[in-house]
């Protein structure tokens, strides 16, 4: 019973955030904004095999509409890894981002972003500042000591 709860309470607070954005809430919107919010970083392939498991028909066309939306209206984040596919995320409170540079994976950090040195970017109208920490994930570096 809990977890139907649960699942009910998401799906409410996931059509809330689509309506307080403006957005029509309709089947595929709600669908992949679902899948955004289970957490994690998840590249475009990800998000519609997701999606169209519990859809049945999903095109990754449609997603990257869709994402495209949530980009415009601040409902998610997206996260360029040189190389790979961006992966998206929903949006929440301000953080950096640590990056595999062997498997791509990307996890949230909690970290402050330092502020530019003495009389750097004087000049400069700045929006935002982002830290990547770069380097292997526990299972990547647990793989290179096998």
């Amino acid at each position: 019973m809990r977890a139907v709860v649960e699942e009910s309470t998401g799906r409410e607070a996931v059509i809330q955030r689509l309506r307080d954005v403006g957005l029509r809430v309709t089947g595929p919107r709600l669908e992949v904004l679902q899948v955004l919010s289970a957490g994690g970083h998840m590249d475009v392939e990800s998000i519609t095999a997701a999606a169209r498991e519990r859809l049945g028909t999903l095109t990754s066309q449609a997603v990257y509409e869709m994402l495209r939306h949530f980009l415009e209206t601040g409902l998610a984040a997206k996260f360029d890894r040189p190389g790979l596919p961006a992966v998206f995320e929903v949006s929440g409170p301000p953080h950096q981002h640590a990056l595999c540079l062997r498997c791509g994976r990307v996890e949230n950090v909690e970290a402050q972003v330092p502020e530019p040195a003495g009389d750097a970017l004087t000049a400069w109208r700045t929006d935002g500042a982002e830290v990547v920490f770069k380097g292997l994930c526990p299972d990547c570096l647990a793989a290179s000591r096998d």
